[in-house]
């Protein structure tokens, strides 16, 4: 997913007004009609003392991947995960601060302790797990789409030069297709990486790769916003969990993340979330830590 440098960028969002935002409000009408949230101290109290003491949580986030986390045509941080993780912060009673970042960087700088968690749509798998918790909140798949017109079989691609966002699950996936092809003969896939999955998705519509490969959401929003020049291919497949990743072993910031969730799905506010921005086939009816 991203860039290939560390942006600077840091975008901070107040708890104290206990509104939901996108950084600010030129997002337009997405952003003026997100509810207000209540401060949920049980959930507070669950928080560790270094992070009650900072008042604040900060995210590592990749904003290359709307409608999940972008930057809108002003240059504010936008998305449904950042209204998710402003309500989050919300009922925790806290300031959400986001960093931008390459993806691939996100995770280690969680573990590392730059990022108190991280927030781009990471998915929850055991390979993952082995140096990071999540907290899961959402549900999604992998889907490709094409250049309008053309033909491609995601289960008979070998051959193709398929691009996708480097660091994601899409790209593993690509790797195992690939092995299968060898294993049976055939051509293996050639995978075209990009830090930045608008440039993974401009190589399709472009026709300078077969298709690109994303996750489910990702890729439905590409679509619609192509203007017809790209298409959907299939049906989402390989459906996982979305995890907010914190550092191994950080049960106390897990659970208070856990519970700020359960709050806000007590209260409607996950719902409304999704439902402002489209996604709502990926909704949970309860939130894990590690899938538990």
């Amino acid at each position: 997913m991203k860039t290939k440098r560390v942006l600077a960028t840091v975008c901070v969002i107040s708890a104290a007004s206990l509104m939901l935002s996108s950084c600010s409000n030129s997002a337009g009408s997405e952003s003026d009609s997100t509810p207000s949230i209540t401060i949920d101290q049980a959930a507070a109290d669950l928080l560790p003392a270094n992070l009650k003491s900072k008042g604040e949580v900060t995210f590592g986030v990749d904003a290359t991947y709307s409608p999940n986390e972008f930057k809108d045509e002003n240059g504010n941080l936008t998305g449904w995960e950042i209204d998710l993780g402003n309500a989050i912060a919300g009922k925790l009673g806290i300031k959400a601060v986001y960093e931008l970042s390459i993806f691939d960087k996100i995770l280690p700088s969680v573990v590392g302790g730059k990022y108190d968690a991280g927030l781009s749509s990471f998915t929850d798998n055991p390979e993952r797990q082995k140096t990071v918790d999540f907290v899961d909140y959402y549900s999604a798949g992998i889907q490709w789409a094409s250049k309008a017109g053309t033909s491609v079989d995601p289960d008979n691609a070998c051959g193709l030069k398929i691009s996708a966002q480097n660091g994601t699950t899409s790209v593993d996936d690509l790797k195992l297709k690939s092995e299968d092809c060898t294993k049976a003969g055939k051509p293996e896939i050639t995978i075209l990486g990009f830090d930045d999955q608008a440039l993974a998705t401009q190589a399709a519509s472009s026709g300078r790769v077969a298709a690109v490969s994303a996750d489910s959401p990702i890729i439905q929003y590409a679509v619609k916003q192509s203007a017809g020049a790209l298409e959907l291919i299939g049906e989402p497949y390989g459906v996982a969990p979305y995890g907010i990743p914190v550092a191994k072993g950080n049960t106390a910031l897990a659970s208070a993340l856990k519970a700020a969730l359960e709050s806000l799905q007590a209260d409607g506010t996950y719902a409304k979330i999704l439902d402002k921005w489209g996604v709502t086939a990926g909704a949970v009816d309860s939130f894990q830590i590690n899938g538990k």
